[in-house]
């Protein structure tokens, strides 16, 4: 058996390849960084002190891998029934919306209720927003990509009028909403520790983080524990082999892409309930686009995606550090090495795969031999 043709196990394919894979984009990062005259090293330390240094660093590393872990479960999901879903921003702001009405709706009477209910609503106006290209796609034969995209801007624009007109803040001159009323919000991660007994530096960091590990595990346990789960692996396989085998495609592809649509609204919960606490306009700052990248480097495995949520957590918080303590290193700069990252461990995952399966099978045969 040729090299090309052995299967690599899965800890390689899930862990040693996106490893390498970023540890190219790093090399190169180095290179440029040393191109502008700084020392790589002394950059690269201070991007893991910036993000893992401090308890504040720490805090803002997890929040926004928190923002990636909705997303690109999002993309994940949709991607599991063969679905290529781009509109993580749209279903992301009109997930936002959906939280911003459950509370003021309830908040002043009932904020604890009214959290729970925005939890809720963030879901169904992601997953509803979702709906429309999922119909088209499964009854129609639209393009999921291009119907989600388009989906995109519609939301924008649909949440830039509502923030300057009915849902305004009274007197206010910029795009957002009136603060949602006291209470009416997801406890900070540092008050939870108080509570537990124990001290934490305040940031952003809220519960949503914990919110969003839960659903890792209720992906992890809906595509590998459920019927349903099959049906959609089965159908992203191949759909007419699912459909011979008496699985709905269409029905697989509505379901799938809301559930998809629902994690993205999530998003909100993050931005808005747990720490904004009010609707903003453009809230999304790219995290529904930056989470392809993050399910694609994830293996759209939902531990993996945890994984590079993560990484990209430290490259925001670390790359703002090397930015404030090197002045010769613009943002510009860290987001071509986020770029880079996203280049080499999301556009091309296979990119190591020769080697890496070759060096393994001579590995296999000398244990062989």
């Amino acid at each position: 058996m040729s090299a090309s043709a052995k299967k690599l196990p899965g800890a390689v394919e899930a862990i040693a390849m996106p490893f390498l894979n970023t540890l190219i984009a790093f090399l190169l990062s180095g290179l440029l960084i040393w191109a502008l005259g700084e020392d790589p090293f002394y950059a690269l330390s201070l991007l893991f002190d910036g993000a893992f240094g401090y308890q504040e660093g720490i805090g803002y590393t997890f929040y926004y891998a928190t923002n990636f872990i909705f997303t690109g479960l999002a993309v994940s999901v949709a991607y599991h029934a063969g679905h290529f879903n781009i509109g993580g921003e749209g279903q992301a702001m009109l997930g936002g919306l959906g939280l911003t009405l459950a509370v003021f709706w309830l908040g002043d009477t009932a904020p604890v209720l009214s959290v729970i209910i925005a939890i809720l609503g963030a879901a169904l106006f992601g997953g509803a927003w979702a709906f429309i290209p999922a119909w088209l796609q499964a009854t129609r034969g639209s393009h999921i990509v291009i119907t989600t995209i388009m989906f995109n801007f519609i939301a924008s624009a649909l949440l830039a009028y509502l923030l300057v007109g009915p849902l305004q803040r009274p007197g206010g001159q910029m795009p957002e909403s009136s603060d949602f009323p006291e209470g009416a919000g997801l406890m900070k991660f540092d008050e939870l520790m108080s509570v537990l007994g124990f001290s934490f530096e305040q940031s952003p960091l809220n519960v949503s983080f914990l919110i969003a590990l839960l659903m890792a595990l209720a992906v992890w346990f809906l595509l590998t524990r459920t019927r349903f789960g099959y049906e959609m692996r089965v159908a992203g396989k191949n759909q007419n082999a699912a459909a011979f085998a008496g699985v709905s495609v269409p029905r697989v592809t509505i379901i799938a892409l809301m559930m998809s649509g629902a994690l993205a609204g999530m998003m909100g919960l993050n931005e808005l309930l747990g720490e904004q606490l009010r609707l903003i306009g453009n809230f999304t700052l790219g995290y529904g686009f930056v989470g392809i990248a993050v399910a694609f480097m994830g293996r759209n495995h939902p531990l993996g995606i945890v994984l590079a949520a993560i990484l990209f957590g430290v490259l925001y918080q670390g790359g703002a550090e090397i930015a404030f303590e090197i002045t010769t290193i613009s943002s510009d700069m860290i987001v071509v090495v986020q770029g880079l990252v996203i280049i080499f461990a999301g556009a091309m995952p296979h990119l190591m795969r020769k080697p890496v399966t070759a060096a393994y099978a001579r590995l296999i045969g000398k244990g062989a031999a």
